[in-house]
């Protein structure tokens, strides 16, 4: 058993069964162990456990930075690109390098940020960005953001799926949501699931589903599916940065109606290592990725109660082709379009690869 099981094996033994939100919050982000902590062994890609927009090439990034500069433009002044869970800075390049080359004008008024928690990852991106200079800045929380806020564009590539998230299972006979615990299966026999105890006061879970009785009386004992109060609380905080400009999402995720269809009985949640998607969430902590669907529902109410307009939900291929239709009729202002962007326009937008799984969520503050 690796360094991390054990150090989850103790705080069970210390502190009780675990929920599966803060396993995965070990799993994926401990500072030493965690999965996202090991970036020369996650790189995405074909040597990495997964796929990502960015990994298919540059295209990704050079057609959000030409959304970008038209957004600025129309701000004005001084703006800032917030970038958050940049991973090894791939994307925050293709984006700088687009618009250096595109879009000198912009050099003098934009600045680009990253939100970044982690040392180790700032460490690899602050390599990778060495040639913007003082033109990129790094924040490690957003307590640590200027107060003044930003103008211009937040967004997230991949980011909210990879939050920590809780796991329910409806109980038909009591019908009650009961939240899956993670416990230690036996001596040195790793992890296992168990039930949390329920409220004492006899209240419904506080992270309970709220479903018409008609879908709770046909809703087979033991159904599965993801609460994920952190993405939510993200949104929030971004939300209240944005003094003014556009918050953005790509991700995979479901409306709230659709985390529940019988295909979904098991949740969401699921493990990819070497591009095999497995449901064994609790082998070998800190060794595969961990993510689940986002609640786009959950995160967009979020955004709207801190008073952000809902301007975009689509899937990634109709954002990227609305993209295309601009840049095909200023064609000259994009840059070089031949067989290698059609090539990667292709896997961004197919519905079988990128292009019907993720999905952009867009919000904004006039």
């Amino acid at each position: 058993m690796n360094e991390l099981a054990e150090l989850i094996r103790r705080e069970i033994k210390q502190g009780g069964d675990l929920s599966y939100a803060r396993f995965m919050e070990l799993a994926l982000y401990h500072p030493q162990w965690g999965y996202y902590e090991r970036p020369a062994e996650v790189a995405p890609g074909n040597q990495g456990d997964f796929y990502t927009s960015v990994s298919v090439g540059p295209l990704f990034g050079q057609m959000l930075a030409f959304q970008f500069a038209s957004d600025l433009v129309a701000l004005g002044g001084k703006c800032q690109i917030l970038e958050a869970g940049a991973h090894d800075g791939r994307l925050a390049r293709d984006i700088l390098t687009w618009l250096d080359r595109q879009r000198p004008d912009l050099r003098a008024t934009v600045e680009y940020w990253l939100l970044e928690p982690s040392p180790r990852r700032r460490q690899l991106q602050e390599v990778l960005l060495a040639e913007f200079g003082g033109r990129v800045r790094w924040f490690d929380s957003w307590s640590a953001v200027p107060s003044s806020g930003i103008r211009g564009v937040i967004f997230g590539n991949e980011l909210l799926d990879a939050f920590p998230v809780h796991r329910l299972a409806w109980n038909a006979r009591s019908r009650v949501w009961e939240e899956l615990g993670v416990t230690v299966a036996g001596p040195g026999d790793g992890f296992t699931w168990t039930g949390l105890a329920l409220p004492a006061n006899g209240e419904p879970h506080p992270l309970a589903p709220i479903l018409p009785e008609a879908l709770l009386d046909v809703l087979p004992d033991g159904f599965t599916t993801e609460a994920g109060p952190a993405a939510r609380s993200w949104w929030r905080q971004a939300a209240g940065a944005l003094c003014a400009g556009q918050l953005l999402t790509f991700d995979y995720g479901l409306t709230r109606e659709e985390f529940f269809t019988p295909e979904r009985g098991r949740g969401t949640a699921r493990a990819y290592r070497r591009h095999q998607v497995t449901a064994d969430l609790l082998a070998d902590p800190g060794g595969q990725d961990l993510t689940s669907q986002v609640n786009f529902s959950a995160v967009r109410e979020a955004g709207e109660a801190a008073g952000l307009r809902t301007t975009t939900w689509v899937s990634q291929a109709q954002f990227l082709t609305a993209i295309l239709g601009r840049i095909l009729a200023a064609r000259e202002s994009f840059g070089e379009w031949g067989s290698a962007q059609n090539r990667q326009f292709q896997t961004l937008t197919h519905p079988e690869h990128l292009g019907r799984p993720f999905r952009v969520l867009g919000q904004s503050r006039p």
